[in-house]
């Protein structure tokens, strides 16, 4: 093992021996602590936007955008709906000891397939606090420990998070290092990617940069999350009413998150009807638009910028969408196939053939017909919550919940036997 700093090496080590108390903690002991993390958050939320005010207030004298400064604020509605997922957690069925296969052998032995808990999983993430309370309670739940090394930018606010997890774990039993906060430094992030042998998986949760410094770097296994340039693709035979609708929420309802619209296709044949319509739309929330010489021949105003390969491939993270037109289907396919990153797509279209066309062409972890990208969500799938979006195809795909955060072993019943 690559040495470690001293405060790193003492985390994990901590969260080691708690990873082998929770593996066969019983579900209803994580339940309760579950309920215990909800109603201490809900006690303690004037303490957590006290630390998280902070950390706004530091976040926009130092020129961050009010989408991402949205994406840090806590108050007492966000802090609620944490609680609620831990809640719902509670609700869900814990799948370690699952026996997912099992058979007998002609020789009598009796093989079963189980699920178990990962062991130790740590977190890197940017911005979004919200990520701490998720990412501890599914890792409860799942049975497995977790080092939680948020941004700079939300240090406060996930100190404040951690120390009230474990405040209320203590008081009904949880392990000590169930839960721990990482400071943020640059050397911690490098330590935890070395860290093999002590963390079992790393999920890396942020922009482009943080997630490829991570595949690129890390010792420890990886799982790709998150990156996101989402389209909406608006189809010859679309409802307008309907792809307007769900245009402008994908794109608007909160920005700087992974699954929101980041591209805007629109199919030739709607292009009169639709385009002015969703101009209006989106400049009218502020949104600006690149788009190709097909969107600003509908440009009254000048307001339509030029797209180059620059937009088509951002994650913008912000009120600023690309836009094409497109003369079918199959374009619409290519052009997603070069540019997306194998999160969520969409296609708004009445025509089954065609969506099925669309869903069997698309390569990513989501595709929705008729609907929001915003809907990839762990919540929103009914999931609880989700430690994150994998964006990869190897053990888990698509929003991760609990099962996700689990893997497998074999256990085999014998009455003696040998093998011959």
């Amino acid at each position: 093992m690559e040495q470690l700093t001293n405060t790193l090496a003492a985390l994990a080590e901590d969260a080691r021996r708690a990873a082998r108390a929770l593996a066969g903690m019983p579900s209803g002991v994580k339940d309760a602590a579950l309920r215990a993390w909800a109603d201490a958050l809900e006690a303690r939320a004037r303490e957590i936007i006290e630390a998280n005010t902070r950390d706004a207030e530091a976040a926009r004298a130092n020129g961050v955008s009010e989408a991402l400064v949205d994406r840090l604020c806590l108050d007492e509605g966000r802090i609620h709906e944490m609680a609620e997922g831990l809640r719902r957690l509670v609700m869900l069925k814990d799948p370690v000891g699952t026996v997912l296969d099992g058979w007998t052998q002609d020789n009598g032995l009796r093989i079963q397939k189980v699920r178990v808990p990962l062991g130790v999983i740590g977190v890197i993430y940017e911005s979004r606090p919200n990520v701490t309370v998720d990412a501890a309670g599914l890792a409860l739940k799942s049975g497995n420990s977790v080092l939680l090394r948020g941004s700079r930018m939300a240090e406060h606010s996930n100190e404040a998070l951690v120390r009230v997890l474990q405040d209320a774990g203590r008081a009904v039993g949880l392990p000590v290092g169930a839960v721990q906060a990482v400071p943020p430094t640059r050397e911690s992030a490098t330590d935890m990617m070395r860290a093999r042998g002590l963390i079992d998986l790393l999920i890396p949760r942020g922009g482009a940069e943080l997630i490829q410094t991570t595949v690129r770097e890390s010792l420890v296994p990886v799982i790709e999350t998150g990156i996101g340039n989402c389209h909406v693709y608006v189809d010859a035979a679309a409802d307008l009413d309907k792809a307007l609708a769900i245009l402008v929420n994908a794109k608007v309802q909160r920005p700087a998150v992974c699954n929101a619209a980041e591209s805007l296709l629109v199919h030739r044949a709607v292009a009169d009807a639709f385009v002015p319509r969703a101009l209006d739309a989106l400049e009218s929330r502020g949104v600006k638009i690149f788009g190709d010489e097909g969107i600003r021949a509908y440009d009254q105003d000048g307001s339509v910028a030029t797209a180059t390969e620059e937009e088509y491939r951002a994650e913008f993270y912000d009120l600023r969408i690309s836009a094409k037109v497109v003369d079918s289907l199959e374009e619409a396919i290519e052009h997603i196939t070069e540019y997306g990153t194998q999160h969520t797509e969409a296609i708004v279209t009445e025509d089954y053939e065609a969506a099925r066309r669309f869903v069997d062409a698309i390569d990513a972890a989501a595709v929705m017909v008729n609907a929001s990208t915003r809907f990839t969500d762990g919540g929103e799938f009914g999931m609880g919550a989700e430690v994150g979006i994998s964006t990869q195809k190897l053990h888990a795909r698509g929003p991760m919940g609990l099962p996700e955060l689990t893997t497998y072993k074999f256990v085999v019943y014998g009455t003696g036997q040998i093998r011959e």
